[in-house]
């Protein structure tokens, strides 16, 4: 059920990085998965129907959620749902592809700035213009230079030798990733509260996800040929458990945070789980230490900046 009491800053921003954590740890996963299967579409898929899979499991067996599908039904048939709050889970298909195609070769560091660089920009629009469930967010000076670091963040990732050993064109897919993340969030939340569930929004925008991804799949296939067998590795197969967990807590939390703040949280903890990772386990084309340095400092000050100075 959606409420209007707000949660407090530090409660709301703490579920945000989770949120970037969980991305993060989901990303390399999907990355791995994408390199095994040599097709990072079909691990999009295959990513996208465990989450599914648990979803609908989730849903049969809570009498709450079978009341918030009901009330998705009827809204949909009465016309008081638009058709585009449905489609929040196209983007989460761009997302978990692009994991697939660029992670296990950029590395998680890398791929997350890009991804930070499109949630800043955009959040910043959607809140500016009323966009998100939280309504028009007032971009201040803090919220500005929040998502001006953010950016500078990125400017760090891609100096160095990243371009000489990346094409341009992987590196520009997690920018249409974040740009991506950012409207699902903000889409999610608003259909959370049409059908007072984000179980319900989140399980909405895994079945969007789900049809694009077969869609892109059998496209990828018709072009490419078959993909490489189903690796044997349980771990590789979580990714999906993860984005369900993680388009939940945002469904739920955008209202409280507005589309800005929430992305700038989950920057902080995408950058700071994917340095870990990339520290223990590095890929191919990732980022130096230095750069990776340099890319959690402002991304900290990023957040830092933006958090709201007085109880609205």
């Amino acid at each position: 059920m959606i409420t209007d009491r707000r949660l407090p800053a530090p409660v709301a921003l703490g579920a945000a990085v989770a949120i970037g954590i969980m991305t993060a740890v989901q990303a390399r996963i999907n990355g791995v998965l994408g390199v095994k299967v040599d097709n990072g579409v079909v691990a999009g898929l295959i990513s996208f129907a465990v989450g599914l899979a648990a979803l609908i499991i989730v849903v049969v067996c809570l009498p709450s959620a079978r009341r918030g599908v009901g009330r998705l039904r009827d809204g949909i048939r009465r016309r008081t749902i638009p058709f585009w709050m449905l489609l929040g889970g196209a983007c989460g298909a761009l997302t978990v592809s692009t994991q697939g195609v660029t992670a296990g070769v950029l590395g998680v560091s890398l791929f997350t700035v890009g991804v930070v660089a499109g949630q800043s920009l955009h959040g910043l629009v959607l809140d500016r213009i009323g966009f998100g469930p939280a309504g028009v967010v007032a971009v201040t000076p803090g919220r500005v230079l929040g998502g001006a670091l953010a950016l500078a963040a990125v400017g760090i990732s891609l100096s160095g030798d990243v371009l000489a050993t990346a094409p341009l064109w992987m590196l520009l897919l997690p920018f249409a990733a974040g740009i991506g993340i950012a409207w699902q969030a903000a889409t999610n939340g608003r259909l959370a509260q049409r059908v007072q569930s984000p179980l319900i929004a989140t399980f909405t925008s895994f079945v969007a996800g789900t049809v694009a991804l077969l869609l892109a799949a059998a496209v990828s296939i018709a072009i490419r040929g078959l993909p490489s067998a189903p690796p044997a590795e349980p771990w590789l197969y979580l990714g999906g458990l993860l984005g369900f967990a993680y388009i939940l807590l945002g469904a739920f939390i955008v209202a409280h945070t507005g589309v800005l703040l929430m992305g700038l949280g989950s920057v902080l903890g995408q950058l700071a789980a994917s340095v870990v990772i990339d520290l223990v386990w590095p890929a191919a084309a990732g980022p130096a230490p230095w750069q990776i340095a340099g890319m959690v400092v402002l991304a900290v000050a990023s957040v830092a900046v933006a958090l709201p100075r007085r109880r609205r």
